[in-house]
């Protein structure tokens, strides 16, 4: 935009002082004033924090502001995890932080220097005498009172989230980001503490005490005042104080609110930083964010030739970003809400999982940064694998996570790795075939640990589609012990048979002729927990007798006796995804109202009659898992993590080894929440709450992305579907790729896995030297 404009910015944060003194910059002709309700030395909070990435792209904008805030700064690199009495440190993450008056008293200065009108001591309470302008910045904090006079517009939501936090500060100082998980009487703490400069060489340190909302009542806080929080936190913290004083400074106990909104502008007025969204401290700075929402705002009005569409372009370009920050501050935020959950984890282990816990730092992220932590991660695992399961697995070097072995009852995996079950929809009237051979021989070979064949269907009424496989005629059983034969002399496999009944979700077309649509002719009868069909266009099913059930158990009994007769090393109880054990679970598919349905106990009674039956006729020494739904993905009424670890201590307590945690696929109605690993916190939730083994699954991709699940303690076993598909030896590259030598490859593919080692060795070497270009610099004060 070529012409001069004139700006009203409300709010004097760093956001606002930032995009006034850009716009400034870019062109003196501006006519910018900041109003501000404080005075200049008035803030709220110590410190403030920035990763190398943000310095540099300060240093970009304004070099002269750059060197000012950066010799305001404490340095540091690594981030030290204290829990029950020992110390972990992680480095190569690269923070800075300063005081966040320094930093306003920099842009302030900076401001003024350059021309912009500052007015402090301003109260605004009616945004309309300011409008005759041609922009106004909102740029007033979380409680924003531009966002509220245009709500209507705007449309925000608010999500206050349920830990109490205050933030303190204390002379003490720390050379790390550390972070301290402590106990007392009265509960768990959460002490998010670091450094920050305040100029010519002086430094103190923020403390930003976390707690349950039962904690801090049990602990008298919410009576307290300011005075004794302070006096409550030096007698807990006296060891870490080391005799400094924490201060205090406007140091109320507040929720988080998690801000929202679905248009950042209307007409001539924008936001930024906190009035737009907010992200929770324990990831990302809020200051960050509003001060690169400054220079986006200031890149879209140079390119654009009106206010109008430079707002426009503002959002659509930075709403992605912004969305993978929240995201990420979320998850982070979630831990801290959950994180009792994670007590009976070893240190190590603890703090792998937190610093593991947003998804974006991970086992191989880790092990870039610091190659020595990388190393204590493989030791630490595999210390606790030969703990628990009796392991004599080797120290020197210890391999992978991934690679550690897993027993359940007799039986022993080479691996973590799980090959899925996928329907292949190619079986003869249930017999499965050629392609079953081929396809099921090739996971196996390829290195898995564990090979699932796809859902197998205890009687033809209950298949989904007639190409469905089955386990109910006698030639079953030699078709898949031809499989079965071929994985066990082949291979180092595991096979697993998942057996099923698909309930109302029967007797439609192949996937790639219609999705759930029913046969043109030749449907069968369906039933189901009531008489609710899937979708509208399908069948409404027979709600189920006792005789029904009767019918059903007698075949999960024979497909059973025939899984062990065809050889098959384990089997799974398919109670997830909508089928027929799952209308049972699932509310928004059960509204009977005999003693099958209501209240989850009751709706659980019939799929754990069919799992104790199966457990009384499938050998002691061989494992059955249970896949369940964990949740509906559902606002409400449907199923949720919590009942997920009702139903998952049912299954334990009645002779299941080891949950297999799917979601969702239970209602049309469904709103999951996709990403990379999207159901893995549910099989954590699971684990560690019911505590009992799981495999987690869910668009789960890459080696580092299971090692890092296995570290973290969020499963037990790891199950990859369709990266499967395009790379049946997944686990036998993994091995080559992280120089595992004692992973099993057949003797037809040993020339393979000396190329594959070579060309392993070439990407290691690169990506060291991508880090080395990219470590973070030492910074001289």
């Amino acid at each position: 935009m070529d012409r001069p404009l004139k700006i009203n910015v409300i709010g004097g944060g760093p956001g606002g002082l930032y995009f006034s003194l850009l716009m400034k910059l870019n062109d003196s002709r501006h006519d910018i004033t900041v109003y501000e309700r404080n005075k200049p030395d008035d803030t709220f909070g110590f410190g403030v924090v920035f990763s190398d990435e943000t310095l540099g792209n300060f240093m970009g904008q304004d070099p002269e502001t750059y060197l000012k805030i950066r010799d305001a700064f404490a340095y540091w690199d690594e981030i030290e995890v204290r829990y029950r009495g020992e110390r972990i440190r992680s480095g190569g993450h690269g923070f800075a932080g300063m005081s966040r008056q320094k930093l306003l008293d920099i842009l302030q200065e900076r401001c003024n220097d350059v021309g912009v009108h500052m007015e402090f001591e301003t109260e605004i309470d009616d945004l309309e005498p300011y409008r005759d302008v041609d922009l106004v910045l909102g740029s007033d904090g979380a409680n924003s009172m531009v966002r509220d006079a245009y709500k209507e517009m705007f449309k925000p939501t608010i999500d206050m989230r349920k830990t109490k936090f205050v933030w303190l500060g204390t002379t003490q100082q720390f050379d790390a980001f550390t972070f301290i998980f402590k106990p007392n009487e009265h509960g768990w703490f959460y002490n998010h503490a670091y450094q920050y400069g305040q100029g010519k060489g002086l430094a103190a340190s923020t403390w930003i005490l976390e707690t349950h909302e039962d904690t801090w009542m049990r602990a008298g806080l919410d009576q307290s005042n300011e005075a004794e929080t302070i006096a409550y936190f030096e007698d807990m913290f006296r060891e870490e104080l080391e005799g400094h004083k924490l201060l205090s400074n406007k140091s109320i106990w507040r929720n988080f609110p998690v801000v929202s909104n679905q248009n950042w502008y209307h007409e001539n007025v924008v936001l930024i930083g906190d009035a737009a969204h907010t992200a929770q401290f324990s990831i990302g700075s809020g200051t960050k964010i509003a001060m690169e929402g400054a220079i986006s705002l200031l890149k879209s009005i140079e390119e654009e030739g009106s206010i109008s569409s430079a707002l426009t372009e503002y959002q659509e370009k930075r709403e992605i970003e912004i969305s993978r920050l929240q995201r990420s501050a979320m998850v982070s935020l979630q831990w801290y809400e959950n994180a009792r959950r994670y007590n009976d984890l070893t240190p190590p282990q603890y703090a792998f999982n937190f610093l593991s816990r947003s998804k974006s730092v991970t086992y191989e992220n880790l092990k870039l940064r610091d190659v020595r932590y990388g190393r204590e991660v493989n030791s630490w695992y595999a210390n606790l694998v030969r703990k628990e399961q009796g392991f004599d697995i080797p120290d020197d070097p210890a391999p992978p996570p991934m690679f550690t072995p897993y027993r359940l009852r007799d039986l022993v995996f080479q691996n973590r790795v799980v090959v899925s079950p996928m329907c292949q929809y190619s079986a003869n009237d249930g017999t499965p075939t050629d392609w079953h051979l081929v396809h099921l021989g090739g996971f196996a070979v390829g290195g898995a640990g564990l090979v699932y064949a796809e859902m197998t269907n205890v009687s033809a009424a209950g298949r989904i589609t007639p190409g469905c496989a089955g386990m109910y005629k006698p030639e079953h059983v030699e078709a898949w012990k031809r499989v079965t034969s071929f994985i066990h002399q082949n291979s180092r496999a595991k096979i697993c048979m998942q057996l099923a009944h698909a309930g109302r979700k029967g007797s439609t077309k192949y996937p790639w002729h219609g999705e759930d649509e029913p046969l043109e002719n030749g449907n069968w009868p369906l039933i189901s927990a009531s008489p609710l069909p899937y979708k509208e266009f399908n069948q409404v099913p027979k709600e189920m007798t006792r005789d029904d059930m009767d019918d059903v158990l007698d075949s999960f009994v024979r497909a059973t006796r025939m899984a062990e007769e065809a050889e098959f090393d384990m089997i799974e109880i398919h109670m997830a995804h909508g089928y027929l054990l799952s209308s049972f679970i699932s509310p928004v598919s059960n509204v009977r109202r005999d003693e099958y349905g209501g209240e989850l106990v009751n709706r659980l009674k019939f799929p754990v009659e069919i799992l104790k039956a199966v457990r009384s006729v499938w050998p002691n020494n061989k494992p059955i898992s249970c896949r369940i739904s964990a949740t509906d993905w559902l606002d409400s009424g449907g199923l949720t993590g919590e009942d997920a670890v009702e139903v998952a201590k049912q299954l334990y307590e009645n002779g299941c080894d080891i949950i297999d945690v799917s979601a969702g696929q239970t209602t049309p109605q469904a709103k999951p929440i996709y990403g990379r690993m999207f159901q893995t916190h549910l099989s954590e939730q699971v684990r560690l709450e019911a505590k009992g083994p799981t495999i987690a699954v869910g668009n789960i991709t890459s080696a580092d992305q299971v090692n890092t699940i296995v570290a973290a303690g969020r499963a037990d076993l790891v199950a990859l579907a369709r990266p499967h598909l395009t790379d049946p030896h997944f686990t036998l590259k993994a091995a080559a790729h992280y120089g595992y030598t004692p992973q099993f490859w057949p003797e037809q593919y040993l020339a393979g896995k000396a190329q594959a080692e070579r060309l392993a060795e070439q990407d290691n070497i690169r990506l060291q030297e991508i880090l080395l270009a990219n470590r973070p610099q030492s910074h001289s004060q």
